[in-house]
């Protein structure tokens, strides 16, 4: 199931790009989500960066009627590749979303590109759940739950901007 969503911010794409670099920023929008655990890890290859996210997530995420299918808790991993900046200092990213021991994966695009307001991120993806008669319900609630977390990332973001 595809997904796609934006988010403005009131900061060049620059300022955007480095706060997503930071390991402070990436820390604060993981324990936003309300992990049972986590740890974030940024590395850098020049002005290209990846962001690696873990969360031990709790299934109380999970509605009640799927969580026959989930382990007791769910070990998730975001992998975020950031590619160098453009000239113009607009930057693209793939993602990977991976739930240990779950039969779901969430992979797609961002990019991040100057606007006249500052600079837009967008989301590009797909859920995909391989569970027979469910599936697609469940990619409909992963699609729901994305949502949800781009909408916590900009919350986070714009507390982090106006802070630095």
């Amino acid at each position: 199931m595809h997904f796609s969503a934006t988010s403005d911010y009131p900061a060049d794409a620059t300022t955007v790009a480095a706060m997503l670099a930071d390991e402070d920023f990436a820390r604060r929008r993981a324990e936003a989500t309300g992990p049972l655990e986590q740890s974030t890890e940024v590395t850098r290859d020049g002005e290209a960066f990846t962001v690696t996210t873990k969360l031990k997530m709790p299934t109380t995420m999970v509605p009640p009627k799927f969580r026959s299918f989930a382990p007791s808790a769910l070990n998730v991993t975001l992998v975020e590749a950031w590619a160098a900046p453009g000239a113009d200092g607009a930057r693209t990213s793939t993602f990977d979303v991976d739930i240990q021991g779950v039969p779901a994966k969430v992979r797609g695009t961002q990019k991040l590109a100057p606007s006249a307001a500052g600079s837009t991120k967008t989301y590009d993806g797909e859920v995909t759940a391989s569970i027979p008669l469910v599936g697609k319900k469940m990619e409909q609630m992963a699609v729901a739950a994305v949502d949800k977390i781009v909408q916590v990332e900009r919350r986070i973001a714009l507390e982090y901007l106006a802070e630095h």
